[in-house]
C-alpha cells in the first residue's frame, strides 16, 4: 500500500488536468482495499482515471486510487478486483480461449469503472456477461453481492451512477467457450480481411479490434507517457426522432448508406434513433482539431477533446459547456457527458 500527501492527480488521469489529493493511497490488493473503505467510507474513489474531469481545485480528504487486483477463472465464470486494468482481464480470458469480452479489446478502464460505466464496443457491452457484482455501501458499511437484474444496466448506464454511496469492489462474469457475438462493424471487418485475420477466431478477433482502435488513435495506456490525453468519446450517443435521425446520418463522411447507419446505430446503442454524437457535433458546426487555446477536439475523431501542455479542468469544463450548449441551442438535443465530473466546478 502507498499513500501520498498533497499530491496532484493530474498525473493519475488521461487528461492529465486536475488539482492535488489531500491524501491519496493506492491499495496493492482487495484485502487491502476492504480495509481501507471499511476505515474511510466517504473516500473519494478513483481508478485509472480514464473517464472522469477532476477539478482544477482537487479533492479534499481521502482518496483512494484502485490501480491493483486479481483474476480468478473457474471454468467459464470470471471474478476480477474492481482495480484490474480492463484489457489485462480481456487478455487473461483470451489465453483461457473464453469468448465475451474479445470486442471490448483495449478499452481504458479498470473492471470497476468498466462496468461502473457498462462500457460497449462494436456491439458488445459488459451487462452481456456480467453476473454479479460485489459492493461496499457507504450508508451501512456493509459488504453486499448484487446479481445482475439489480443493477440496472442499460447503454452506457447502470445503477452506480446514480447510487454514489456503492463503491465497486469486484465483479463476474458468466463467459462462453464459443462465440456469442459476431463483428459486424464494416470498418473493422475491412482492416481484418487486409491482415489476413479470421475474425471468427479468438485471437485474430482481438488483433483486429485492436488495430482498429490504433487506426483511430485509440490506444490508451495508464503508464505510457508518450499517448495523448485524452478521455476518449466525451458524449454519449443521443436518443432523437426517427427525422432528426436521418437527417444526422448526412454528416457521416465514411460513405455509409443509411442502412448501415442505423445498423451502426443498433450496434453501439440498442435503438435506431439513437444518433452518433459525432455528427451531432458536426451538424452543429464544430470540426475536427478545432481548439480552444490548450484544449482540441481531435483532429480524426471529433468526439475526443485532448489536452495540451498548460491546460487546465476549467478550461475542459468550459468547452464541454459550450458544445453542450450550442447543441441545444441549434438541435435542441441535450448531450450527455459520458465522462464524469470529479469536485467543484
Amino acid at each position: 500500500m502507498k499513500s501520498h500527501q498533497n499530491i496532484s492527480l493530474a498525473q493519475f488521469t488521461s487528461l492529465s488536468v486536475g488539482g492535488y489529493a489531500e491524501e491519496l493511497i493506492l491499495p496493492d490488493n482487495y484485502d487491502e482495499l476492504k480495509i481501507l473503505i471499511e476505515n474511510n467510507p466517504q473516500a473519494n474513489i478513483l481508478g485509472y482515471g480514464c473517464n472522469v474531469l477532476i477539478s482544477d481545485s482537487g479533492l479534499p480528504g481521502t482518496t483512494i486510487a484502485l490501480r491493483n487486483g486479481s483474476i480468478t477463472i473457474d471454468g467459464t465464470l470470471v471474478i476480477a478486483d474492481s482495480g484490474v486494468w480492463w484489457d489485462d482481464m480481456v487478455q487473461t480470458v483470451i489465453n483461457n480461449h473464453l469468448w465475451g469480452f474479445e470486442l471490448m479489446s483495449e478499452v481504458p478502464s479498470s473492471v470497476g469503472g468498466a462496468v461502473f460505466g457498462n462500457i460497449a464496443c462494436y456491439g458488445q457491452q459488459v451487462s452481456d456477461t456480467l453476473s454479479w457484482v460485489e459492493v461496499f455501501d457507504r450508508t451501512d458499511g456493509k459488504i453486499y453481492k448484487l446479481l445482475k437484474k439489480d443493477i440496472d444496466m442499460s447503454y452506457r448506464s447502470s445503477v452506480f451512477q446514480q447510487r454514489p454511496e456503492l463503491v465497486i469492489l469486484r465483479a463476474a462474469y458468466d463467459l462462453s467457450l464459443e462465440p456469442k457475438q459476431e463483428l459486424t462493424y464494416d470498418s473493422a471487418l475491412a482492416i481484418g480481411e487486409e491482415l489476413g485475420l479470421d475474425h471468427k477466431t479468438l485471437a485474430d478477433c482481438r488483433a483486429i479490434i485492436i488495430e482498429t482502435r490504433r487506426r483511430a488513435g485509440s490506444i490508451y495506456h495508464y503508464d505510457d507517457p508518450s499517448v495523448e490525453h485524452s478521455a476518449g468519446s466525451f458524449f454519449r450517443n443521443p436518443l432523437v426522432s426517427t427525422d432528426l435521425a436521418t437527417e444526422l446520418a448526412k454528416f457521416d463522411e465514411s460513405g455509409k448508406t443509411l442502412e448501415r447507419i442505423q445498423h451502426q446505430s443498433l450496434v453501439h446503442g440498442g435503438d435506431t434513433h439513437r444518433a452518433s454524437a459525432a455528427h451531432v457535433l458536426l451538424a452543429s458546426g464544430f470540426k475536427r482539431g478545432q481548439s480552444w487555446g490548450p484544449v482540441q477536439l481531435h483532429d480524426k475523431h471529433v468526439l475526443k477533446i485532448v489536452t495540451h501542455e498548460g491546460a487546465t479542468a476549467t478550461q475542459v469544463y468550459d468547452v464541454v459547456q459550450e458544445i453542450v450548449t450550442t447543441v441545444s441551442d441549434k438541435l435542441a438535443i441535450q448531450l450527455d457527458p459520458e465522462v464524469k465530473f470529479v469536485g467543484k466546478f
